[in-house]
């Protein structure tokens, strides 16, 4: 075969482009044993290329059967005692932190009038910038009408 027929097909095999019967011509040039020299690098490869198409298994390969799921019931039963454990805990701390002194229930009666009271000032607040914002607007109309005025006077002094 030709050394540069040889050379094109193996650019292509490391290119991944050439097909089967390209590959067995590659394969037979290389095992032969007249291969140019500054190819003979790729002799190895090709050998044991070769050598692994030869090779085969002797050893019994075993399919294992799969178990029955017994493990799902147990993880199951796991899992379950977990979620009622969370309940049971949180509903022992929930209960627990209702039981309080006399002396912490009227701590939390004064908070809360606090807050009550605090949202009613609040609320009239709001109320009372609301007019305020309404006032100021009137204060600037006003304002320029009596500029305006005073312009117009003045005008008018001066005119006279």
């Amino acid at each position: 075969m030709e050394l540069a027929n040889i050379e094109k097909l193996l650019d292509a095999y490391f290119e991944g482009e050439t097909s089967l019967t390209e590959e067995a011509l590659l394969r037979d040039y290389f095992t032969s044993g007249n291969v140019a020299p500054h190819l003979q690098g790729y002799i190895p490869m090709f050998e044991g290329f070769s050598e692994a198409k030869e090779e085969r298994l002797e050893k019994e390969i075993t399919i294992l059967q799969p178990k029955k799921n017994t493990s799902f019931r147990s993880w199951s039963i796991a899992a379950s005692v977990v979620v009622l454990l969370g309940i049971s805990s949180f509903w022992y701390f929930n209960n627990n932190a209702k039981g309080l002194t006399a002396e912490q229930e009227e701590a939390l009666m004064a908070y809360n009038e606090a807050k009550q009271t605090m949202l009613l000032l609040s609320e009239s607040l709001n109320k009372g910038a609301s007019k305020v914002s309404y006032i100021d607007e009137f204060i600037q109309n006003t304002a320029t009408i009596n500029i305006i005025n005073q312009f117009n006077e003045t005008k008018n002094k001066i005119l006279k």
